[in-house]
């Protein structure tokens, strides 16, 4: 099999801490990486390199492991310009606006939903999402969550059961049906399809009873909880999770000492999404709070038509870093392996060997300038797989 190696890295992140510097981020300066097949095989400085086949010549930038995004919503249709252009003329953003994506994304066919997932997803790979998980949610009907599920397992392994978004305007007057639907011939129609369920539980979406049955009855087919949780405000979300052994509890911008205690203890990732609270000017999730509590935290889009309209992981970098108290470390290790945590795996967001050869060229020599240049388009070279795709 050909090997491939990177060479003349100016500072490369392997996110092992045995390695290089002894950092979370395993930092080695004049480094190299070798590539064979669709893994690494090796990583270290340049001048202890193997002979390989080929080799690339990063010309002094950094090299990263490709982004892992584990929050996306992009099985959509239309969009809500109107209801972000009124948003950002003063009124409050609520859950609502997610019933008139329902219906744009009703009334779309197949063809147009997976072109509009594969668009969003060659966006994301330009910026250097080399992994990331996706979900229903937006059709809340058997069919039309079905369908979502089978369109999106084309694209990813990592594809989530969300008929619990909210209760759709037909089943308004009857909550309780919803819930049965969800938990019943809804499940069954998803389940064989997805590997993850997730509910949103907030005020005006699902509250902690409803939840747990939902997130009971999907881990009885054999589906991983996951949470929107506390989002909007304080509630049993991020508890719920953790009680639950979900991988991730997702927003987490109103926390108690409890829900802290809670997530620091377990096995629980809270992942934070800026782009929403960018997208909502919400309150900012103080991640410095959560890191200090011992929690692991991963950085993610959410991207979606109404709250969190990105797909770039550089800028929400940025954002943790300017707004929510991050260091450009924790942020870069939570963009690459906390999101890897969030979906239970160890062959992403880190570049040791066995991992998968998932990894990004800066054009730039730190892995900081990705928030010491925000907006700037940095990613120069992308391989996915073993295969440079960009």
């Amino acid at each position: 099999m050909t090997t491939t190696a990177v060479i003349n890295i100016a500072s490369l992140v392997t996110n092992d801490p045995s390695l290089g510097n002894g950092t979370p981020l395993g930092l080695i300066r004049d480094a190299a990486v070798v590539i064979e097949g669709d893994r690494v095989v090796w990583t270290g400085e340049s001048s202890k390199a193997p002979a390989t086949d080929n080799a690339v010549d990063a010309g002094g930038r950094a090299v990263i492991p490709g982004f892992v995004d584990s929050h996306s919503h992009l099985l959509f249709a239309g969009d809500r310009t109107e209801e972000f252009n009124a948003r950002m003329s003063g009124l409050p953003y609520t859950a609502g606006g997610i019933r008139t994506t329902v219906a744009a994304t009703r009334a779309a066919s197949d063809e147009e939903l997976d072109a509009n997932v594969s668009r969003y997803l060659a966006e994301a790979a330009r910026q250097g999402t080399t992994t990331f998980e996706t979900k229903s949610g937006y059709g809340l009907t058997v069919e039309d969550e079905a369908r979502a599920l089978r369109i999106a397992a084309r694209h990813t392994d990592e594809v989530t059961y969300l008929g619990a978004h909210v209760v759709p305007a037909d089943h308004a007057d009857d909550p309780a049906g919803y819930v049965e639907l969800v938990t019943g011939p809804m499940l069954d129609a998803c389940a064989p399809y997805a590997r993850w369920i997730d509910v949103f539980c907030e005020k005006g979406a699902f509250d902690g009873d409803q939840a747990r049955a939902i997130l009971t009855a999907g881990r009885a087919k054999g589906l991983h909880p996951r949470v929107h949780a506390n989002q909007l405000g304080h509630g049993p979300g991020v508890q719920l999770a953790v009680e639950l052994d979900a991988a991730s509890a997702d927003h987490c911008t109103h926390l108690t000492d409890a829900d802290l205690d809670a997530l620091g203890q377990g096995d629980t990732v809270a992942t934070l999404l800026p782009g929403a609270e960018f997208s909502t000017r919400a309150a900012w999730p103080d991640a410095r709070r959560i890191l200090e509590a011992g929690a692991t935290v991963a950085l993610s889009t959410d991207c979606n038509p109404g709250s969190s309209f990105t797909s770039s992981m550089p800028f929400c970098i940025a954002l943790a870093v300017r707004d929510m108290g991050m260091t450009p470390d924790e942020a870069l290790w939570s963009a690459t392996a906390g999101g890897a945590a969030a979906l239970r795996r160890t062959d992403v967001g880190v570049l040791t060997r066995g991992a998968r050869a998932d990894l990004v060229i800066l054009d730039a020599p730190s892995h900081v300038h990705l928030a010491y240049r925000p907006g700037v388009p940095l990613v120069s070279a992308v391989w996915q797989r073993g295969e440079r795709t960009l």
